[in-house]
């Protein structure tokens, strides 16, 4: 029997079982199980097989973002409205059979929007090129699905569940969990919160089935069975999410309004253009990119040419931001801004100070 069967005959078992107190024990065991068998789908231990290889596009820029959704939902004219890139666009499905990235400029930011082929239902089986399409959704920091007003609320489903059995979760934060295996000493668990979606005994009873028997467990949130595989697996990626919905002109002024004030939701439509000013904005917002300006000795900052960085970055990553050669030599670094303890004035700091936005720095070396 082979892998997509057995997972076949997991999720059909779990569809038959009833949720209750009595049955949450064996579901678990179910849940670990299919999670083990998806992660070998994923990622074959076989060397002859090229299991999850994605579309091999270059990185490049401050930020990748990635389009997904099924096809014919307007993914290529969107690319080719917001970017200078020419994806090709057709009125028949499957017209784009590669990665085709763009370059988005916001603000000082360089944004690579890639232009994925469309995913079909079962791609997380590698159905219809499904697995590279989601192995290079994987490196994205914002994913855009796609989603075709006029047709129904299933679509969104649909991907949310093919993205799921791959291991992205959307608009989620990582379980507040440490896990740390031990050689002795058996299993130890400890909980700073009341646990009423799951038990003690089923967290045992997975540990048991991924043969952990000696390790620490620390739980700081009240989580699900799903929750802690996760947090077991390792492998999870916790991505934010955009819904955009296209074709909005071809839909009632009612539907419209309910679609827009849904969360993590933007209604636009590509061929009259409309609402695309506010979608990159949001593109914005969703990344949360922190700009900083470099500033020479005796002159104006530049603030023509901001460097873009994550959320949480430091002085440190200013300077591999300009070149990997600054931070060996590093003195000392000026700081004027928000993360300035003197604000206006400068502060002198060290590798490790956290910059925010539109802080301006000026490096000093040996």
């Amino acid at each position: 029997m082979g892998i997509v069967e057995k997972i076949k005959e997991i999720e059909e078992e779990m569809a038959r079982t009833q949720k209750n107190k009595a049955t949450e024990y064996h579901l678990g065991l179910l849940k670990a199980k299919l999670a083990r068998y998806r992660a070998q789908l994923l990622e074959p231990t076989s060397k002859s097989s090229g299991g999850g290889t994605g579309f091999d596009v270059q990185k490049s820029g401050d930020a990748r973002v990635a389009l997904i959704g099924f096809p014919s939902v307007g993914k290529s004219t969107l690319l080719s409205k917001c970017t200078h890139t020419q994806s090709e666009a057709a009125a028949y499905e499957f017209t784009t059979l590669t990665a085709i990235p763009g370059v988005l400029e916001y603000q000082g930011a360089r944004i690579q929007l890639l232009d994925l082929p469309g995913i079909v239902e079962g791609a997380s089986e590698g159905r219809g090129r499904g697995r590279q399409v989601v192995a290079t959704a994987k490196t994205a920091d914002l994913i855009l699905i796609m989603l075709d007003a006029t047709k129904s609320e299933e679509q969104r489903r649909l991907l949310e569940i093919e993205l799921d059995a791959v291991g992205i979760r959307l608009n989620k934060k990582r379980p507040d969990v440490v896990f740390k295996r031990k050689t002795t000493g058996g299993i130890t668990i400890n909980k700073t919160v009341p646990l009423t979606k799951t038990d003690e005994k089923t967290i045992r009873t997975i540990l048991a089935s991924y043969k952990l028997h000696n390790c620490d467990v620390m739980i700081r949130e009240d989580i699900t069975t799903d929750e802690f595989i996760d947090v077991l697996i390792g492998t999870r990626k916790y991505i934010p999410c955009l819904y955009v919905y296209n074709k909005i002109d071809a839909i009632s002024l009612e539907r419209m309004d309910k679609l827009a004030r849904e969360d993590h939701t933007v209604v636009i439509s590509c061929e009259l253009g409309l609402n695309l000013d506010y979608l990159i904005e949001k593109i914005w917002e969703e990344l949360d990119l922190v700009k900083v300006y470099t500033k020479k000795r005796g002159a104006h900052p530049d603030l023509a040419d901001p460097i873009c960085l994550r959320k949480g970055a430091t002085v440190e990553d200013v300077c591999n931001g300009i070149h990997r050669s600054l931070a060996a030599n590093f003195r000392y670094a000026l700081v004027w801004g928000k993360s300035s303890k003197f604000n206006p004035h400068a502060q002198k700091v060290g590798l490790s100070h956290h910059v925010l936005d539109e802080d301006v720095v000026s490096i000093f070396t040996k």
